[in-house]
């Protein structure tokens, strides 16, 4: 699969864009372990183009993250216009506008999945994107604004015709926000559409390796993109790819490694950030990772973890859990 000339290989397997959470450390772990392409998290035009520093910083990428991509997302032509050369200017491989944020000060304003009910302005926006840099321009959208208006079909013909090097697809609409289970069903059809010919990466419930293999034979996108799956398993990469180049699992990752790069994780959180802030980050990685659940009377050590606000506090917390619980 190639976005412009960006070569990701045969069902690459790529790291969704996250809001809080693909941080530079958390994307470069990521590359490590397999992921063929990150994103950033999303970026807002305006604070952009107005220089604030906190979005400003998430413009930072490094030659180790490569192929690495930033998204940007906003609700008025100029302002992503501006807002795309600048991230053009900060050196990634990919510049991706994000037309599928649910969440409700995103979406309510016009942007991310806003844009679902404004296709005219999306179009417009798309086109003078893509106009406006010489880096491969992508979209990320969903299946429509809600059940009874699904329109990508008819949207993916009319964004690849604004020039667009790839298109994903999140298997929800966005009424649905994250609830109930993806439907890849219009996936399928899109990509299964003979007008089209650019990329098309599904995205949404791709849990483990199993149904990753499962998926690409069932409904034959160019790539796959994981999100929420790979929070605090930076590892299922690894397992995802070995699963697709052997057909099985791989042999189980020990616990201390994945330990370790937990701990990975929540030092160069603290680096980048500061202490109080950084565990604070840290925490929705720790609170989701696969690496803690179903352990017997883990209920007030999974409190404790979550509640220290010192390296020393968490460290200790972490240190009972190989122990007691890990037996590492």
């Amino acid at each position: 699969m190639k976005i412009g000339t960006v070569d990701l290989g045969e069902r690459p397997v790529l790291l969704a864009p996250m809001e809080d959470v693909t941080d530079p450390s958390f994307r470069l772990i990521c590359k490590e372990q397999g992921a063929d392409m990150v994103y950033t998290e999303f970026v807002s035009c305006d604070a952009l183009v107005r220089n604030i520093n906190s979005t400003v910083r998430k413009l930072h990428t490094s030659d180790a993250e490569r192929p690495v991509a930033i998204q940007i997302y906003g609700k008025e032509v100029e302002p992503m216009v501006r807002a795309a050369e600048i991230a053009e200017q900060a050196g990634p491989d990919v510049i991706d506008i994000n037309f599928g944020c649910p969440v409700k000060k995103v979406a309510s304003k016009g942007a991310g999945a806003g844009m679902l009910r404004d296709v005219p302005r999306m179009l417009a926006i798309t086109r003078a994107v893509v106009n406006a840099v010489k880096l491969p321009v992508t979209v990320k959208t969903r299946l429509g604004w809600d059940c009874e208006n699904k329109i990508i079909t008819t949207l993916a013909e009319q964004l690849q015709d604004c020039g667009i090097r790839a298109l994903t697809i999140h298997g929800r609409t966005r009424s649905q926000l994250y609830n109930g289970e993806a439907d890849w069903t219009l996936i399928g059809e899109v990509k299964a559409n003979p007008r089209i010919s650019i990329p098309i990466i599904g995205n949404g419930d791709i849990t483990s390796p199993e149904k990753l293999a499962e998926y690409y034979q069932r409904y034959g996108v160019d790539g796959i993109m994981v999100g929420r799956a790979a929070i605090g398993a930076p590892w299922i990469f690894r397992e995802m790819k070995y699963f697709l180049r052997h057909g099985h699992r791989m042999p189980e990752i020990p616990a201390k490694e994945k330990m370790s790069l937990l701990r990975r994780q929540i030092d160069e959180s603290i680096g980048r950030i500061d202490e109080y802030r950084g565990i604070l980050h840290i925490r929705r990685h720790l609170a989701a990772s696969p690496l803690f659940k179903g352990i017997p009377d883990f209920r007030a050590t999974r409190i404790a973890m979550l509640q220290a606000k010192t390296r020393d506090e968490l460290e200790n917390v972490l240190e009972k859990i190989e122990k007691e619980y890990l037996h590492i």
